[in-house]
């Protein structure tokens, strides 16, 4: 017990003085070097696969064409128009209902020939899930513009 005791105390006679194994000196804190990524390097995320089908029905059976469309960072995916259908979604924040309409100026046959588009995925970070039935193929792309073109 006398040798517990004077152990703990030239251990702490050592620590006081500074000269035990890891003197308690301030160090300053090591600050990076490279500075923070800039915000303008995030973004949210926008992914999207748009189809075309023939009928009142997005069933998979009756899926004519589909494209996939990301829009973040930078305007991809196989839509063949990407760049520009990615403009356009951007102009409406991603409201694929409030696209601009060229149907008023653009002349379509009146034949009863449904198409449903789906929307479907991410647009910057929100889920989407979106669908419209047109008349004819016509009214479908004076509608909705490049989005749907392909």
């Amino acid at each position: 017990m006398r040798h517990l005791r004077s152990t703990i105390a030239t251990a702490a006679a050592l620590l006081l003085s500074g000269t035990a194994l890891g003197t308690a000196v301030a160090q300053p804190i090591a600050r990076p070097t490279a500075p923070p990524a800039a915000a303008s390097s995030l973004y949210a995320p926008s992914a999207l696969v748009l189809t075309v089908a023939k009928g009142t029905s997005a069933a998979p059976s009756t899926v004519e064409r589909a494209v996939t469309l990301d829009c973040a960072p930078r305007a991809t995916g196989t839509h063949p128009a990407a760049a520009a259908a990615c403009r356009e979604l951007r102009a409406v924040d991603g409201d694929f209902a409030a696209l601009p309409s060229e149907l008023p100026q653009t002349f379509c046959t009146r034949e009863w020939d449904p198409v449903t588009v789906n929307a479907n995925g991410v647009w910057q970070g929100e889920r989407v899930a979106w669908s419209g039935t047109y008349n004819n193929a016509c009214e479908m792309t004076a509608t909705l513009g490049v989005v749907f073109s392909f």
